[in-house]
């Protein structure tokens, strides 16, 4: 991202995120009651606009992309909830809604992400006159500079008790040591803390016919400041996710089995790039 501006990318996601709310066919993959109120009067032109090309197979595809991974997550975090974790850790957060709807009054929620970024978000809930829970934190952290242990903390994380953690739309712009830093960030937490992330496998993975939608989102990316930068195979992953004792991947074809099966609309995830990743030290207590 740009120094002193806010991320792009998190508007594309939250666009998409608000198109399926009003324009998708029922049963709807994944129901975001703020989705479309956070965007309010700034971006309901481009809202509008969207319509135009909800048809197209690159617009499908990339909102069925960002629902089934947010669903996923909010699943995920659903478990750990039921087996007592009480502080939710969303890494990079962008226009991420959750915080808003939370609907466990006894889990904190610890929203990071670039100050101009977290800026932004803030003056649009402002805008919007959205309420903020006050099982909001909003942690704002220059990841170049400062640590996230430290800004966590000071906001009042738990470091002695399980945590669960999301890193949605954030692995494939770091470098593969802060990729690696952020997992043993995560792993140095007790119990069943879990993380969920999503990850592309790298360009010589992908079948030929492919690799052009992938050439040009990398360099529509780019354009913008915010390239891609990591890519793994699911192998090399679950080395490094060595000190997480369960790992569940699930590609293309396995999220549409669970999300898009017998939808009569062309929603679905396409292509084998992108897996979505839970990992968790221990298991759920029973």
């Amino acid at each position: 991202m740009q120094s002193g501006q806010a991320s792009r990318t998190a508007l594309g996601v939250a666009l998409r995120r608000a198109s399926h709310q009003v324009y998708d066919a029922p049963p709807l993959v994944f129901q975001d009651p703020v989705a479309v109120p956070l965007l309010g009067r700034a971006y309901a032109k481009a809202l509008a606009e969207s319509r135009a090309s909800l048809h197209q197979t690159f617009s499908l595809a990339m909102r069925a992309w960002v629902l089934a991974r947010t669903r996923f997550a909010e699943e995920e975090l659903a478990k750990a909830v039921a087996a007592g974790v009480r502080q939710y850790v969303v890494l990079g957060a962008g226009l991420d809604t959750f915080g808003l709807r939370n609907p466990y009054p006894e889990v904190k929620v610890f929203e990071m992400d670039h100050p101009s970024t977290q800026l932004w978000k803030r003056t649009l809930v402002a805008e919007s006159k959205l309420p903020e829970p006050g099982t909001l934190r909003y942690v704002a952290v220059d990841f170049e500079t400062q640590s996230l242990r430290e800004r966590l903390r000071h906001e009042g994380l738990d470091f002695e008790i399980p945590a669960q953690f999301a890193m949605l739309g954030v692995a494939m712009y770091l470098t593969a040591e802060a990729f690696q830093e952020n997992l043993e960030f995560v792993a140095g937490f007790p119990g069943c803390t879990g993380v969920v992330f999503d990850y592309a496998l790298p360009r010589h993975m992908i079948p030929e016919n492919e690799r052009y939608a992938r050439d040009a989102l990398a360099f529509r990316v780019a354009s913008i400041g915010e390239p891609f930068r990591l890519f793994f195979s699911p192998d090399e992953l679950r080395v490094r996710l060595g000190c997480f004792g369960f790992v569940e991947d699930l590609d293309g074809e396995e999220l549409n089995h669970r999300y898009f099966r017998g939808r009569t609309d062309a929603l679905k995830v396409r292509g084998r790039s992108g897996h979505v990743v839970s990992a968790r030290k221990d298991p759920f207590a029973l």
